[in-house]
């Protein structure tokens, strides 16, 4: 596991989790379902172009990409479902009911690095 990665998604989990202490309730918010499919489907996709590029500038070769990959989600896959149990002391902005929202909204944005480190490219690293 590419040590850097691992380093690089600790941090952007750090950041995103104070970022949503600050600003979460402007993201998850209680409501309809279009606003919730076009936040997944937007993260989805913002998640697969920077863990591409981060595993080329850290120099793997594509078939460890996905390796890469999973070094970057680490962080969110181990941190997140305690954020996700323990919502409304995490998350004290957000409204509790959207904890199940936030979970989803995690596992969607891990999908997305993973595709995004999954699918070949005819770039060589």
């Amino acid at each position: 596991m590419k040590k850097s990665l691992l380093i690089f998604g600790a941090a952007g989990w750090a950041v995103a989790t104070a970022g949503l202490r600050l600003g979460g309730q402007y993201v998850l918010r209680p409501g309809g379902a279009g606003a919730k499919l076009r936040l997944y489907a937007v993260s989805f996709l913002l998640m697969a172009w920077p863990v591409r590029r981060l595993c080329r500038a850290a120099g793997l070769p594509q078939e460890q990409w996905v390796a890469g990959a999973l070094a970057v989600m680490l962080p969110t896959l181990v941190l997140d479902p305690f954020s996700s149990a323990f919502f409304p002391v995490v998350f004290p902005n957000m409204a509790p009911e959207m904890a199940g929202v936030f979970g989803g909204w995690m596992l969607v944005c891990c999908a997305g690095a993973f595709v995004g480190a999954a699918i070949p490219s005819s770039r060589t690293a």
